[in-house]
């Protein structure tokens, strides 16, 4: 939890880490996951220095493996396990970048997220889960963003974006009872309220986690606009979802940089989504949401 400047500490950040009354998610680390992403620079869908990462990535997880996605030659997301039951939770977000414009690093549209992702891996995995527990899985999801050679933005963005996680929820019909997607979510002033598709009753549960473990500020109880994200495949499959975005954020503007993260935010967000998760995992009824 950083002290000024640079390190991503800042007084006014919407979520302070002072504020928190639990310590299971390493901020620090997660911090650590962010920088070593950024070093690497620019990592669009298939390109060498992504796949390089992937593999430190993969390490990172429980179980670590790759799915290849279908038809994308090069493209794979990465997939961490925790045993259980299923149906069972996915908690993911994506780790490839824009494709332009040049020099685009993705500090919080890409990095930020999967450095929670991976920390929230850890801390459930340190925990003992109840008898019966769900199975929870920790998708990174490769080709979020269109590919070359197509545009930024599109009016069809769920056909040129979104590949990995359309390609994971064909391969896997039927096994996740919930999932919680992790974009924007590094910022400082941070501010997620619900996003206009989210699934109403686990955003409920996901608040309530937020009140627990003190972090509730980041969580303002309106909805926003509803936004095309790796949460659509799964909710056009059926699967209460819930994408964790401030939409306020330049998310595709050269200057999302690290000067402009939040450890307070990080930390606030994983305390928040393992604090759910944990409860979703130990729930012994089928629905949830």
């Amino acid at each position: 939890m950083g002290c000024g400047g640079d390190d991503g500490s800042d007084a006014g950040s919407a979520a302070g880490a002072g504020d928190l009354t639990v310590d299971r998610f390493d901020s620090d680390a997660a911090w650590r996951l962010v920088e070593q992403q950024v070093k690497v620079g620019q990592r669009p869908a298939g390109s060498p220095q992504l796949r390089r990462l992937a593999e430190e990535l993969r390490r990172l997880l429980p179980h670590g493996r790759f799915e290849p996605v279908p038809g994308e030659p090069g493209l794979r997301n990465v997939v961490g396990t925790l045993p259980g039951r299923r149906p069972g939770i996915v908690v993911g977000a994506h780790y490839d970048t824009l494709v332009k414009p040049k020099g685009f690093v993705g500090a919080n549209n890409g990095a930020a997220g999967t450095a929670v992702v991976v920390e929230a891996a850890r801390a459930l995995a340190a925990a003992r889960p109840k008898e019966g527990a769900r199975e929870v899985r920790f998708v990174l999801f490769d080709g979020e963003e269109p590919a070359a050679g197509l545009p930024e933005e599109s009016t069809n963005f769920y056909r040129t974006g979104l590949r990995g996680s359309r390609a994971y929820v064909a391969a896997h019909p039927d096994r996740t009872a919930a999932m919680v997607l992790l974009d924007y979510v590094g910022n400082k002033g941070l501010e997620l309220p619900r996003e206009g598709s989210s699934h109403i009753g686990l955003w409920s549960r996901l608040r309530a986690a937020a009140r627990r473990v003190g972090a509730e500020r980041s969580f303002p109880p309106y909805s926003s606009d509803t936004i095309t994200d790796d949460h659509s495949p799964f909710l056009r499959a059926g699967v209460p979802a819930v994408d964790l975005i401030d939409w306020s954020y330049p998310g595709h503007d050269l200057s999302d940089g690290l000067d402009k993260l939040s450890r307070g935010s990080i930390d606030a967000v994983g305390e928040s989504v393992v604090e759910l998760v944990r409860g979703l995992r130990d729930a012994q009824s089928r629905e949830i949401g």
